[in-house]
């Protein structure tokens, strides 16, 4: 799902949030969600990290706010989780999707998730809107975790059914439990560090390789060069490859719900931009995600066209 698109900004950008500004041009008709949510007069830049499903919410957020008269000009694709939040908070971008597991452990500085996505939720809004002026509208239902991914045939074969039993073979037979991770992965709390020291066990360097995200589907699927790899549980290629998620049954990795994180001051002059949004976020559920990224990984549809069906097929938007 984190696959860098061609037409996303360059890796060797000058500064954390300067970037290419990617505005598609593509009007949006009017729909439901533009019903007594007028936007006329008003003008957003609207930003994404650089894998496929933030490109989509991206494009959703543009042409659900065109719909109802805004100006949006886009700056999706900007290269990571801490790149994309600089952008934010420094006003370089007006509002972007982030998750509720991302903002508690990376940018709030919380050592533990918490298990109940409400509660995780209100209180990385409440939190990230006092300390640092990000308004939070209303969560999706999907839950967007990292997960630890293999051929479905290969966990049979090797007696894989939750990451316990990876963990065990990991100490026993390390190349066979060969891993590949992201770079951004390789040093989250949330992701491999922290995945070592919960299910004990510490695998050498010889078995883990670090690949581009998009990559690391492929690989595991290929098990060349690795037979694990880091996936995300709504990313369309784990049906088309017939990959399995591995249960995660110590609860390691936290929730991820997607909420189109917004600046306090943005929201405040235009708050009809929560009407408009919380009706597509309340629609994006697992299923959902994994068709609209399956669209664009698998089927290789361009975001923007993928987020106009999906909207229109709802009657968010005019056709």
């Amino acid at each position: 799902m984190r696959l860098i698109p061609i037409a996303a900004c360059s890796l060797a950008l000058a500064t954390m949030t300067t970037g290419c500004f990617s505005s598609s041009t593509t009007d949006a008709k009017e729909g439901t969600l533009a019903k007594g949510n007028s936007l006329k007069g008003a003008s957003f830049t609207v930003g994404s990290k650089e894998f496929t499903e933030q490109l989509v919410l991206c494009q959703i957020t543009s042409l659900a706010l065109r719909s109802a008269g805004a100006t949006v000009r886009e700056k999706c694709g900007l290269q990571g989780s801490n790149t994309t939040r600089a952008a934010l908070t420094s006003g370089s971008i007006d509002m972007y999707w982030e998750y509720t597991g991302t903002a508690w452990i990376n940018y709030l500085k919380n050592t533990k998730p918490i298990d109940d996505p409400a509660r995780q939720y209100q209180e990385a809004a409440q939190q990230d809107l006092s300390k640092n002026k990000v308004k939070w509208l209303a969560p999706a239902p999907a839950n967007d975790t990292y997960a630890i991914g293999v051929k479905t045939t290969a966990a049979q074969e090797l007696g894989i059914k939750n990451l316990s039993d990876y963990a065990r073979l990991a100490k026993s037979d390390p190349a066979k439990a060969s891993m590949c991770v992201a770079s951004e992965f390789a040093g989250r709390d949330d992701g491999w560090p922290g995945l070592q020291k919960a299910y004990g066990f510490t695998l050498p360097k010889s078995s883990l390789a670090t690949l581009a995200e998009g990559a690391i589907y492929n690989a595991i699927s290929k098990r060349n060069p690795c037979t694990f790899g880091e996936v995300t549980t709504t990313d369309g290629r784990i049906k088309a490859l017939a990959l399995t998620p591995i249960v995660d049954d110590k609860k390691f990795f936290p929730i991820y719900n997607p909420a189109l994180t917004v600046r306090a001051s943005v929201y405040q002059e235009h708050t009809a931009i929560e009407k408009i949004i919380n009706p597509v976020a309340a629609a994006i559920t697992d299923p959902v995600l994994q068709e609209l990224n399956g669209e664009v990984d698998v089927n290789g549809k361009e975001p923007v066209k993928v987020a106009e069906a999906w909207l229109q097929s709802k009657g968010f938007i005019g056709k």
